[in-house]
Protein backbone atom coordinates (compact mmCIF):
# COMPACT_ATOMS: atom_id res chain seq x y z
CA UNK A 1 0.00 0.00 0.00
CA UNK A 2 1.37 3.41 -0.97
CA UNK A 3 1.97 6.19 1.54
CA UNK A 4 -0.96 8.25 0.27
CA UNK A 5 -3.39 5.31 0.43
CA UNK A 6 -2.24 4.38 3.92
CA UNK A 7 -2.65 7.94 5.16
CA UNK A 8 -6.04 8.22 3.50
CA UNK A 9 -7.22 5.35 5.70
CA UNK A 10 -5.78 6.94 8.84
CA UNK A 11 -6.72 10.62 8.50
CA UNK A 12 -9.93 12.50 7.55
CA UNK A 13 -8.77 14.21 4.35
CA UNK A 14 -12.34 14.42 3.05
CA UNK A 15 -13.41 16.18 6.23
CA UNK A 16 -10.63 18.74 5.81
CA UNK A 17 -11.76 19.42 2.25
CA UNK A 18 -15.39 19.71 3.33
CA UNK A 19 -15.13 21.66 6.56
CA UNK A 20 -11.75 23.42 6.41
CA UNK A 21 -9.07 23.63 9.06
CA UNK A 22 -5.74 21.83 9.11
CA UNK A 23 -4.22 18.53 10.11
CA UNK A 24 -0.70 17.67 11.30
CA UNK A 25 0.81 14.32 10.30
CA UNK A 26 3.94 13.44 12.26
CA UNK A 27 7.31 12.39 10.91
CA UNK A 28 6.97 11.73 7.18
CA UNK A 29 10.04 11.29 5.02
CA UNK A 30 10.58 13.71 2.16
CA UNK A 31 9.63 11.00 -0.35
CA UNK A 32 6.33 10.31 1.42
CA UNK A 33 5.63 14.03 1.60
CA UNK A 34 6.13 14.38 -2.15
CA UNK A 35 3.90 11.35 -2.77
CA UNK A 36 1.16 12.77 -0.55
CA UNK A 37 1.29 16.23 -2.12
CA UNK A 38 0.95 14.69 -5.58
CA UNK A 39 -2.00 12.59 -4.46
CA UNK A 40 -3.85 15.58 -2.96
CA UNK A 41 -2.98 18.58 -5.17
CA UNK A 42 -6.08 20.43 -3.93
CA UNK A 43 -4.64 20.64 -0.40
CA UNK A 44 -1.81 22.91 0.71
CA UNK A 45 0.96 21.06 2.50
CA UNK A 46 4.11 22.18 4.28
CA UNK A 47 6.85 20.07 5.81
CA UNK A 48 8.92 20.90 8.89
CA UNK A 49 12.59 19.89 9.21
CA UNK A 50 11.56 17.02 11.56
CA UNK A 51 9.17 15.58 8.97
CA UNK A 52 5.90 16.86 10.48
CA UNK A 53 3.42 17.75 7.72
CA UNK A 54 0.76 20.43 8.07
CA UNK A 55 -2.12 19.84 5.67
CA UNK A 56 -4.43 22.79 5.03
CA UNK A 57 -7.83 22.99 3.39
CA UNK A 58 -8.57 25.46 0.58
CA UNK A 59 -9.17 28.98 1.90
CA UNK A 60 -12.50 30.79 1.97
CA UNK A 61 -13.50 33.29 -0.70
CA UNK A 62 -12.35 36.51 0.92
CA UNK A 63 -8.90 35.15 1.71
CA UNK A 64 -8.62 33.80 -1.82
CA UNK A 65 -9.41 37.24 -3.22
CA UNK A 66 -6.82 38.94 -1.02
CA UNK A 67 -4.12 36.35 -1.79
CA UNK A 68 -4.79 36.61 -5.51
CA UNK A 69 -4.83 40.40 -5.40
CA UNK A 70 -1.47 40.48 -3.63
CA UNK A 71 0.02 38.06 -6.15
CA UNK A 72 -1.22 40.20 -9.04
CA UNK A 73 0.22 43.38 -7.57
CA UNK A 74 3.66 41.86 -6.92
CA UNK A 75 3.59 39.95 -10.21
CA UNK A 76 2.75 43.06 -12.25
CA UNK A 77 5.65 44.89 -10.60
CA UNK A 78 8.11 42.07 -11.26
CA UNK A 79 6.97 41.72 -14.89
CA UNK A 80 7.21 45.44 -15.55
CA UNK A 81 10.81 45.53 -14.29
CA UNK A 82 11.73 42.06 -15.63
CA UNK A 83 13.47 41.43 -12.34
CA UNK A 84 12.51 37.91 -11.33
CA UNK A 85 9.50 35.68 -10.77
CA UNK A 86 6.49 35.72 -8.47
CA UNK A 87 5.02 32.43 -7.23
CA UNK A 88 1.53 31.29 -6.28
CA UNK A 89 0.60 30.01 -2.80
CA UNK A 90 0.95 26.43 -4.07
CA UNK A 91 4.65 26.74 -4.95
CA UNK A 92 6.92 24.88 -2.53
CA UNK A 93 10.39 26.04 -1.48
CA UNK A 94 13.02 23.64 -0.13
CA UNK A 95 14.74 25.73 2.53
CA UNK A 96 18.25 25.38 4.00
CA UNK A 97 16.91 24.10 7.35
CA UNK A 98 15.22 21.12 5.65
CA UNK A 99 11.67 22.51 5.64
CA UNK A 100 9.44 22.74 2.57
CA UNK A 101 7.20 25.78 2.78
CA UNK A 102 4.71 27.67 0.62
CA UNK A 103 4.13 31.37 1.34
CA UNK A 104 0.98 33.07 0.10
CA UNK A 105 3.09 35.31 -2.13
CA UNK A 106 6.79 35.11 -2.93
CA UNK A 107 9.29 36.78 -5.23
CA UNK A 108 12.71 35.50 -6.30
CA UNK A 109 15.05 37.93 -8.03
CA UNK A 110 16.30 37.38 -11.57
CA UNK A 111 19.86 36.58 -10.49
CA UNK A 112 18.73 33.68 -8.30
CA UNK A 113 16.33 32.43 -10.97
CA UNK A 114 19.15 32.35 -13.54
CA UNK A 115 21.09 29.92 -11.35
CA UNK A 116 18.28 27.33 -11.32
CA UNK A 117 18.14 24.60 -13.94
CA UNK A 118 14.95 23.91 -15.93
CA UNK A 119 14.57 20.62 -14.02
CA UNK A 120 14.78 22.39 -10.66
CA UNK A 121 12.04 24.78 -11.74
CA UNK A 122 9.75 22.33 -13.51
CA UNK A 123 10.18 19.06 -11.63
CA UNK A 124 10.97 19.86 -8.01
CA UNK A 125 10.23 22.10 -5.07
CA UNK A 126 12.35 25.19 -5.61
CA UNK A 127 15.78 24.88 -3.92
CA UNK A 128 16.05 28.61 -3.33
CA UNK A 129 15.20 31.16 -0.63
CA UNK A 130 12.78 33.88 -1.81
CA UNK A 131 13.86 37.48 -1.47
CA UNK A 132 10.36 38.53 -0.45
CA UNK A 133 7.45 36.62 1.07
CA UNK A 134 4.03 37.66 2.29
CA UNK A 135 1.49 35.77 4.34
CA UNK A 136 -2.17 36.84 4.39
CA UNK A 137 -3.97 35.81 7.56
CA UNK A 138 -7.17 33.83 7.01
CA UNK A 139 -10.07 33.50 9.41
CA UNK A 140 -8.76 30.17 10.76
CA UNK A 141 -5.11 31.26 11.10
CA UNK A 142 -3.69 31.90 14.55
CA UNK A 143 -1.75 35.16 14.51
CA UNK A 144 0.98 33.96 16.86
CA UNK A 145 1.63 30.89 14.71
CA UNK A 146 2.01 33.10 11.63
CA UNK A 147 4.42 35.38 13.48
CA UNK A 148 6.52 32.38 14.45
CA UNK A 149 6.50 31.19 10.85
CA UNK A 150 7.73 34.57 9.65
CA UNK A 151 10.62 34.58 12.14
CA UNK A 152 11.56 30.92 12.50
CA UNK A 153 11.05 29.88 8.89
CA UNK A 154 11.31 32.78 6.48
CA UNK A 155 13.67 35.18 8.19
CA UNK A 156 15.78 32.43 9.77
CA UNK A 157 16.37 30.94 6.32
CA UNK A 158 17.49 34.21 4.74
CA UNK A 159 14.41 35.95 3.33
CA UNK A 160 15.22 39.65 2.96
CA UNK A 161 11.71 41.06 3.51
CA UNK A 162 8.50 39.58 4.89
CA UNK A 163 5.03 41.05 5.23
CA UNK A 164 2.40 39.44 7.44
CA UNK A 165 -0.91 41.01 6.44
CA UNK A 166 -3.70 40.74 9.02
CA UNK A 167 -6.97 42.05 7.55
CA UNK A 168 -8.91 41.21 10.72
CA UNK A 169 -6.99 43.65 12.91
CA UNK A 170 -5.91 45.80 9.93
CA UNK A 171 -2.23 45.49 10.72
CA UNK A 172 0.86 44.55 8.74
CA UNK A 173 3.91 43.10 10.48
CA UNK A 174 7.06 43.96 8.55
CA UNK A 175 10.08 41.68 8.99
CA UNK A 176 13.66 42.34 7.89
CA UNK A 177 16.77 40.44 8.97
CA UNK A 178 18.49 41.95 11.99
CA UNK A 179 15.65 44.40 12.69
CA UNK A 180 12.78 44.08 15.14
CA UNK A 181 9.44 43.61 13.39
CA UNK A 182 7.64 46.85 12.60
CA UNK A 183 3.87 47.05 13.00
CA UNK A 184 1.91 49.14 10.51
CA UNK A 185 -1.58 49.88 11.85
CA UNK A 186 -4.54 50.90 9.71
CA UNK A 187 -5.36 50.00 6.13
CA UNK A 188 -5.92 53.55 4.88
CA UNK A 189 -2.32 53.85 3.71
CA UNK A 190 0.34 52.30 1.49
CA UNK A 191 3.44 50.33 2.42
CA UNK A 192 6.70 50.02 0.51
CA UNK A 193 10.31 48.90 0.86
CA UNK A 194 12.57 50.54 -1.73
CA UNK A 195 15.58 48.44 -0.66
CA UNK A 196 14.02 45.07 -1.54
CA UNK A 197 11.08 46.05 -3.77
CA UNK A 198 12.20 49.25 -5.54
CA UNK A 199 9.31 51.15 -7.08
CA UNK A 200 6.61 48.93 -5.53
CA UNK A 201 3.82 50.23 -3.28
CA UNK A 202 0.97 48.20 -1.80
CA UNK A 203 -2.32 49.97 -1.17
CA UNK A 204 -3.61 48.36 2.02
CA UNK A 205 -7.15 49.61 1.46
CA UNK A 206 -7.47 46.83 -1.13
CA UNK A 207 -7.06 44.23 1.63
CA UNK A 208 -9.87 45.24 3.96
CA UNK A 209 -12.49 42.66 4.80
CA UNK A 210 -15.66 42.83 2.73
CA UNK A 211 -18.27 44.97 4.44
CA UNK A 212 -15.75 47.02 6.43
Amino acid sequence: MGAAAHLQQSFPFDEILKHGGELVVRGLTKAKFINLSQHYPELRMEREPNGDITIMAPVHGGTGIRENRLNRRVGNWAEALNNGETFSPNAGFDLPNGATKSPDTSWVNAEKMAKLTPAQIEKAFLPVVPDFVAEVRSGSDKLQKLKEKMLDTWMANGVRLGWLIDPYDEKVYVYKNGVEAEVVSGFDQKIADPDVLPGFELDLSEFKLYGK
